[in-house]
């Protein structure tokens, strides 16, 4: 059985009023805590909201965590406080993932990972959903496991944080590769093969950061991959479909209700190939048609026409 409702309300707030920090709000809501959502518009100050916090969680775009976590750290938090991120993506400046930033600014608190197959506009309906929080803190991901666990919301803990963060992040990049695949008309084959092969990419680069192979099995790698790459309500995917219509990156980024990650993931990615030598020839692909380098048919051409090589390196 599910104990979603425990005994000792918790203060929550959330950081970040778009459609995903609404949607974890509400969750929350339900489940008798206390929420408090915040905003850079918002008419209260950050340190009111913050004030006796138990959890806070960050639901704001990639590019903006890095300030809000300064301004947090000028605030004053109990030394309990747990932080928990549901941003997917990889800092521009430092290729570091949200958690490494929240973690840098405060060394001494629990944080916690919570990604998976989550569309908001699908969890705001009620309809069924699950993810994962992570964390090195086993009691901390616990706790945030019991406050946004519900009969529509089923959330699993992992010790991989690392791995589970990737899975959210770097599958934004299939996911516009996807949209291409459907834009172009390629097929339910081609598709298959795109999503197979995106998802060894993913594990090859989430290696290199240290994470567990067996997590992008999960909820947050695999998981999140079927549901971004088969979903017109991803963002991402709607970047690829609407390139492959024939559409440039500005006009499609200008209309977009909300941030596509996987635009900016997709240049951290070059970054970090050239400099650990890593192959990742979709995610390759995919900057090169967003920097309007190929067309989306030169782009599967390059791909369709690499050298052939066996499955696994065993």
């Amino acid at each position: 059985m599910i104990n979603s409702k425990i005994e000792n309300s918790k203060s929550v707030v959330i950081l970040g009023a778009g459609a995903w920090g609404t949607a974890l709000a509400k969750l929350a809501r339900v489940n008798g805590h206390q929420v408090r959502l915040w905003s850079r518009q918002d008419s209260q100050t950050l340190a009111t909201v913050l004030q006796d916090a138990d959890i806070v969680l960050s639901a704001i775009s990639m590019k903006g965590v890095t300030d809000v976590a300064s301004l947090v750290k000028s605030c004053s938090l109990s030394p309990q406080t747990i932080f928990v991120t549901a941003t997917k993506g990889l800092d521009p400046q430092t290729t570091r993932t949200p958690s490494q930033i929240w973690q840098a600014e405060f060394p001494d608190h629990a944080v916690v990972v919570l990604s998976g197959p989550n569309l908001s506009k699908e969890i705001e309906q009620e309809l069924p959903a699950a993810t994962v929080v992570a964390s090195k803190n086993t009691a901390a991901a616990e706790m945030v496991q019991l406050v946004f666990s519900s009969s529509r919301f089923r959330v699993y803990t992992n010790p991989d944080p690392v791995g589970v963060e990737l899975g959210g992040t770097l599958k934004n990049v299939m996911a516009i590769a996807a949209g291409v695949c459907d834009g172009l008309h390629l097929g339910t084959n081609a598709k298959a093969a795109l999503v197979t092969r995106g998802l060894t990419e993913m594990v090859r680069i989430g290696n290199i950061f240290g994470a567990k192979t067996e997590t992008f099995y999960g909820l947050s790698g695999l998981g999140d991959l079927l549901a971004t790459c088969n979903s017109p309500l991803s963002r991402n995917y709607q970047v690829g479909y609407q390139l492959a219509s024939g559409k440039t990156l500005t006009e499609i980024l200008a209309a977009l209700p909300g941030t596509a990650e996987g635009v900016n993931t997709c240049r951290v990615l070059m970054q970090i190939s050239q400099q650990q030598n890593i192959p990742i020839p979709i995610t390759e692909q995919v900057y090169r048609l967003l920097e309007a380098e190929v067309t989306p048919q030169e782009a599967l051409d390059e791909l369709m026409l690499r050298d052939i090589k066996p499955e696994y390196n065993l």
